[in-house]
Formats: structure tokens, sequence, C-alpha cells
């Protein structure tokens, strides 16, 4: 399996990075002029919506960005939790919300897969949500319960779970969401046969996974960081092509014997499609800004996420390509929803 499905098309260099920055216009110069393009926006609070419960990636990113942006804005951008069907709730909403610039999108990777995976969307993502920039990737990792798995390396799992087929559990942040995804194209590499539990995030995921209701997860790695350093959780392999900066000892998929491996989690900002030209350009030159300060990227590396930054039109074209990628991982899983 080669499925390159990672946010790489965004790595660059530091000085490709600068570069980018400088070409942004994310000058105090560059900045004065958006906001005359857009006489009086931000007037009021700015709400910054994640489609998963607090506590998850999504949401501490959503809030680390959003600390930030007010300060830049001279607004409150709040963060309101719409969690529900595999992230596909919250993107509804921001889809179907006023254009005005007072309501956006945290999203992720999980919306493009949703697109292939749910046979009936009340939303279009690529047409009813404008993107505005990639905040940061995090690298998801395949963790097992320390105390009720026993399983210490990728192979000894999977012996496991061929032992007794569909009796291992992993849980997920919802039916369509990345992990699900995951945990597909892990059992179809292995051919170990597990049982699906969806969440609605992170957050109760998380604690029935402590609580040992779920054996195994493929989640991202914040969530369940503290917990691997703590040794209520035992990590076995990450998801992406290479190894984590927080988690340097653990080894990737490709490296546990599963070769081309290679999936993570990128997590970004979208607006309603008819969101004036000015204001998303302004959003983009001041979030990119702010991901790209020394403070930022030290807040994501604590967390294990990857900042990244980029145009509009990189954010796009990451989206219709992983679109159509990954609808042909799905239909060949065959993962569907009603």
């Amino acid at each position: 399996m080669n499925a390159s499905l990672n946010a790489r098309p965004y790595r660059r260099t530091l000085l490709q990075a600068a570069a980018i920055a400088m070409g942004l216009g994310t000058t105090a110069l560059a900045l004065a002029q958006q906001a005359q393009a857009t006489p009086g926006w931000p007037t009021r609070p700015i709400s910054l919506v994640v489609p998963f419960p607090a506590g998850g990636t999504t949401d501490v990113l959503a809030r680390a960005l959003a600390d930030r942006l007010s300060q830049s804005l001279g607004q409150p951008v709040v963060v309101e939790s719409k969690p529900g069907a595999g992230a596909t709730l919250g993107a509804d909403y921001v889809a179907k919300a006023k254009p005005d610039g007072y309501t956006l999108l945290m999203g992720a990777v999980h919306h493009t897969i949703a697109t292939s995976v749910y046979r009936k969307l009340p939303y279009d993502f690529q047409k009813d949500l404008a993107p505005i920039t990639v905040v940061a990737m995090v690298p998801n990792v395949l963790v097992v319960n320390a105390v009720n798995t026993p399983a210490k390396t990728v192979a000894e799992l999977v012996a496991l779970a061929k032992v007794a087929p569909e009796k291992l559990a992993y849980g997920s942040n919802g039916n369509g969401t990345a992990q699900h995804l995951i945990g597909t194209q892990f059992q179809a590499s292995t051919g170990a046969k597990l049982l699906h539990v969806p969440y609605k995030g992170s957050g109760p995921l998380t604690t029935d996974l402590l609580g040992g209701q779920v054996a195994m997860s493929f989640d991202t790695i914040t969530p369940v960081l503290q917990h691997i350093k703590g040794g209520k959780l035992r990590a076995l392999a990450v998801t992406t092509a290479r190894r984590s900066s927080v988690l340097p000892d653990v080894p990737t998929l490709d490296e546990a014997g599963l070769k081309g491996f290679d999936i993570g989690t990128w997590f970004g900002v979208l607006a309603p499609a008819a969101t004036p030209k000015e204001i998303v350009a302004r959003l983009n030159a001041e979030m990119v800004k702010i991901i790209h300060s020394p403070d930022f990227a030290q807040r994501m590396q604590a967390i294990g996420a990857e900042p990244l930054g980029g145009t509009q039109e990189e954010m796009a074209r990451q989206i219709r390509e992983e679109t159509a990628k990954f609808a042909k991982l799905v239909k060949e899983g065959g993962v569907a929803i009603e």
C-alpha cells in the first residue's frame, strides 16, 4: 500500500517558509492595506467552530490559534464546539453560516475523507467552504492500553488480533474520520480483523481507552502524549512516513513492516464560500504570520504538531488531491455510511 496522504506538500525548509511568509504580505504595511480593504471588520467576536468535543487535537490547535488571533484582530475569537457525525455537523454549520467573516471552521483531513464515506452530505466541502490556510500536521500514533493489552510491538498486536478476530476493539473519533480509515487500512495491510468503536472525539475516546473499554486507537499524538509519557498507554508505532520528534523512539508503521503506510492528520481553517475575498485574504495573512512565529512553533512542538501555514491556493489543492486519494482508499476498504 502506498498511502502518502499526509501534509507533505506543505513541508518545506525554513528558508522556503520564510520566503512564503514574505510573499504573503505579512508585513505591517500589507496588513494595514488589507484592513483598509475591509473597513469596520471585525467589529465583534469571531466564532471558530471545532467539529469535535473539547480536549482533542482540533480543540487544542483551535484555542492556540484563537488566542493569538484575538490579539492580532483586536476582537475575541471564541472557540465553539459542535461535534458529531464524524466532524460533518460542524462543517455543515459553517458552510450554511452567514459569509461575513464572523464564523470560521477548524477543519481537518477528516473532511476530505467524509466526502467519500458518507453517501449523502448536506454540504459540498470543496464548493461551500473557502480555504484560508493549513495550520499544522499532527502524526497519528497506534497506542494500546498498557495494562489490559500486553502487545509491545505491532507484530504482537496483530498476533493477538488474529487469535480472536473482531474481538480486539479500536476507538476512533467517529465514522469516516482519519482514525477510522487508518484502522481500515491497518486491517487490510495485516490481515487482522478489529472491532471499530466510533466516538464523537478524542476526549471521550481517550477516557475509554484509559479505562480499558477499548484496547487501542490510532489517534493523533496530542491527546495521548501525556498518557504515553505517564505509562498508562503504550505507543507501538506512528502512522506517518517519518518518526515524530516528540516520540523519537517509536517506530513508524512502515518500519514495523507495513510498507508504504503514511497517513497523518492536518488541521486548517476555512470560511463560508461567499465570504468576501478581502476578509479571507486578511485572515490568511494574520494566521500565517502567527503560525510562522517562534512562540507558536514552540507551542506546536510541545503537543507533537508540525506548524505549516501557506496560501489559500495550496490548501485548496491539498483538499482536492486528498479527496481523490481518500476516495480510492474508501472504495478499496468498503467503508460507507448512510
